[in-house]
C-alpha cells in the first residue's frame, strides 16, 4: 500500500488561511498588526529569492513588511546599528537578517544583537534555551523544525510513546526538532534518538524509527530496506543532482532530490513527504506563525 503524502503546499495553505483571518481579527479589536522587517546584505541571488518570498507572504497576510537591502560593504558597525534601531522600534515584532553574510561580517555577533524577543527565526542563544526548558518558555521555535511537527501533527500521526530516529545533528534543523519532539506538550512526548556519520549502525537505528526524520543533506542516503514498515517519513533534504528542461517554461531548472529514496520509500512507509513540495513550504509559514506570535506576546493576548 502506497504512504499517503504529507503535503507541505497543502498545510501551508491552511496555516496562512489562519494566520490572515487571526490578523485581521486583531486588526480590528486592536489597531495593530505583525511588523516584520528583512535586512538583506548584498545581492545573493538565492538570499534575493528566499526574501523576495518572505516579503510576498507577508504582505498577502496583512503583515507591515519592511524590506531593507544593505549595500555589499556595509560595516559591521553600521549593520549592528541598524539591528538597535530596529529593535527599539516598538511597530516591529520580528527581525530577520538573511544570511550569508558578507566575510567582514560576524555573523554571529549579528544575529546575537537581534533583540530575542524579536527573533522570529528562533536562533538567538536566549531562544535555544527557552526551547531546551520547553513548555510556556518557548517563544519562537525554528521554522523547519516547527514546520515539521506541524506537519506530523496534521497528519494525524500519533507521537506520544514513538520511537522517533533524527538523522542529523544541525543546530538549524537536527538539534532542535529532536529536542522539540522527546518535551511534554501536543505533537511531542516521543523517545528520541539522534543519528548521524559517526553513528555505528546508521540502518538498525532508522529501522527501529516509528517516525524518521531525515536531515543530513545527502541525496538517498536512506534506502528503503532502513524503513519500518508503516513509518512515518520526514524527508529535510533538498539536493540539487542536476538540470532539465521544465516543460512549462522551456527553461533549465534543477532537479532535487531529498535525502530519501521516495520512489521505494512510499511503497514501505504509512506516510511520506515529497521533495519537492514537503518540508520546504514550511519554513517561511512557521516564521510567519512567529511573528504574529510576536504581536501576541506584547500586546498580552498569549
Amino acid at each position: 500500500m502506497t504512504a499517503q503524502l504529507i503535503k507541505g503546499t497543502e498545510i501551508r495553505e491552511q496555516i496562512l488561511d489562519e494566520i490572515e483571518k487571526e490578523v485581521k481579527e486583531i486588526k480590528e479589536k486592536h489597531n495593530v498588526v505583525p511588523g516584520l522587517v528583512t535586512i538583506l546584505v548584498g545581492e545573493n541571488p538565492a538570499s534575493v529569492s528566499y526574501v523576495s518570498l518572505k516579503v510576498k507572504t507577508a504582505e498577502r497576510l496583512g503583515y507591515k513588511e519592511i524590506q531593507d537591502n544593505q549595500p555589499e560593504d556595509i560595516s559591521e558597525e553600521d549593520l549592528l546599528a541598524l539591528i538597535d534601531k530596529y529593535n527599539k522600534d516598538d511597530s516591529i515584532h520580528g527581525i530577520l537578517v538573511q544570511l550569508p553574510l558578507p566575510d567582514h561580517i560576524d555573523d554571529k555577533k549579528i544575529l546575537n544583537a537581534i533583540d530575542p524577543d524579536k527573533d522570529v527565526d528562533g536562533f538567538h542563544p536566549v531562544n535555544v534555551g527557552r526551547l531546551m526548558i520547553g513548555g510556556s518558555e518557548v517563544k519562537f521555535p525554528p521554522c523547519t523544525p516547527a514546520g515539521i511537527q506541524e506537519m506530523i501533527v496534521r497528519a494525524g500521526v500519533e507521537t506520544s510513546g514513538a520511537e522517533v530516529v533524527v538523522v542529523g545533528r544541525s543546530n538549524i534543523v537536527g538539534k532542535p526538532i529532536a529536542i522539540m519532539m522527546c518535551q511534554k506538550g501536543k505533537g511531542a512526548n516521543s523517545t528520541v534518538t539522534i543519528v548521524h556519520t559517526r553513528t555505528k549502525d546508521l540502518e538498525g537505528h532508522c529501522k527501529r524509527a516509528d517516525i524518521l526524520i531525515v536531515a543530513a543533506g545527502v541525496p538517498g542516503l536512506v534506502k528503503p530496506e532502513w524503513i519500518k514498515k508503516g513509518a512515518c517519513v520526514i524527508d529535510v533534504g533538498v539536493n540539487r543532482v542536476g538540470e532539465k528542461i521544465s516543460e512549462k517554461t522551456g527553461k533549465k531548472v534543477a532537479i532535487l532530490r531529498g535525502d530519501v529514496d521516495f520512489d521505494a520509500a512510499k511503497e514501505i512507509a504509512g506516510y511520506i513527504t515529497p521533495v519537492p513540495g514537503g518540508v520546504g513550504p514550511m519554513t517561511i509559514t512557521m516564521l510567519m506563525r512567529n511573528t504574529l506570535n510576536s504581536l501576541k506576546f506584547r500586546q498580552g493576548l498569549m
